[in-house]
């Protein structure tokens, strides 16, 4: 369930950004290599589709689908390819995901990787400023693995959860310490719908769309 907004940092870092600068040559910009590296949390938005376990459970049988939370490391591997235009792209270790189905008809597990390729807008890129606010734009693809259903009696079921491709959104922002190290706090928004299948019958689609917030450091090479 999403519970939470954007990170504390980040709405402060973007707010800050039209005021804050610094004298000193910290300017960020075209040809540098960077990664971010922290906590990445998942958060599932609260709606995530019905499906219809009718030819398993009988007629009727159309249930509620909830995701949970989770949080894994994460990092990032970007390029400036101009002082205001860059390339990033997210990597994790793999989030797994607690999901209930109904009014506990069924409970399961699932794995997934998400990496997730944006164009990023540097809007101060090239100055000194000491915040670095940045929007994007891209695309995700997640697979899922080691999926896992069973019934509230305890049966357990096949489950397939198939790849996904979507859409994805960014902001972030990089709160410069000096030439090489920054403090960062980033949020996505990403498309993720996954047709799934139970005992290789197709049962609908669950739909996930989370918010993934980040915070840690940056490095500039």
């Amino acid at each position: 369930m999403r519970k939470t907004a954007l990170p504390t940092l980040l709405a402060a870092g973007l707010a800050a950004a039209a005021f804050t600068a610094s004298t000193q040559a910290f300017a960020y910009g075209a040809g540098d290599f960077f990664t971010r590296v922290g906590v990445a949390k998942v958060e599932p938005k609260s709606d995530n589709g019905e499906l219809d376990l009718s030819p398993l459970l009988g007629n009727g049988a159309i249930v509620d689908t909830d995701v949970e939370d989770d949080s894994a490391f994460a990092f990032t591997l970007g390029y400036r390819v101009t002082d205001k235009l860059g390339v990033e792209l997210l990597a994790a270790d793999q989030f797994g995901h607690n999901f209930t189905l109904g009014d506990g008809a069924a409970t399961g597990s699932t794995d997934h990787l998400p990496p997730t390729l944006t164009v990023q807008y540097y809007p101060l890129g090239g100055t000194a400023a000491r915040v670095q606010p940045y929007a994007g734009v891209g695309i995700n693809y997640t697979h899922f693995s080691n999926e896992k259903v069973s019934l509230a009696d305890g049966t357990a079921l096949d489950l397939d959860l198939d790849s996904s491709w979507g859409a994805a959104g960014q902001l972030g922002v990089d709160l410069l310490i000096d030439d090489n190290w920054a403090l960062n706090a980033a949020a996505w928004y990403i498309d993720i719908e996954s047709d799934a299948k139970v005992e290789n019958v197709d049962v609908g689609t669950v739909e996930i769309d989370p918010v993934v917030v980040m915070a840690g450091i940056s490095y500039r090479f």
